[in-house]
């Protein structure tokens, strides 16, 4: 196989679903950073980012307990050739919640690359 055909298959392989779990939320808000948008859109972009394909059964609930926390405002706005569509916004919290998460995920993981990158210690006792 060659090594463009194994990038490919590693840039559609599916993350891990406890750490899509661990970050969709703040993903789902970075999302609805640049704007208003809907689901679809929303996985959508995500899948575009290399994230993999979010179901609409995992995405939904969430922006669901996300409007009630406050953290998006929701706006139903007519279709131009179908069913009006559901748009999401982030609210002044929603933007707090995202740069406190943000922060958070961002120290989160340097400890943990730090941990997995550096040669472990010795334990006393063992060779």
């Amino acid at each position: 196989m060659e090594v463009n055909q194994k990038d490919a298959l590693a840039e559609t392989r599916e993350w891990p679903s406890d750490w899509m779990r661990a970050i969709l939320g703040v993903l789902t808000l970075r999302a609805l950073e640049a704007g208003p948008s809907y689901g679809y859109a929303i996985i959508s972009d995500l899948e575009a980012h290399g994230m993999g394909a979010v179901k609409g059964g995992t995405l939904y609930p969430l922006l669901t307990r996300y409007e009630s926390a406050g953290f998006v405002a929701v706006e139903w706005r007519p279709g131009e050739a179908g069913p009006g569509r559901k748009f999401f916004s982030l609210t002044k919290l929603g933007r707090h919640e995202l740069e406190r998460t943000r922060q958070e995920w961002t120290r989160f993981t340097a400890t943990s690359n730090d941990y997995l990158t550096n040669a472990p210690a010795t334990r006393e006792g063992t060779r």
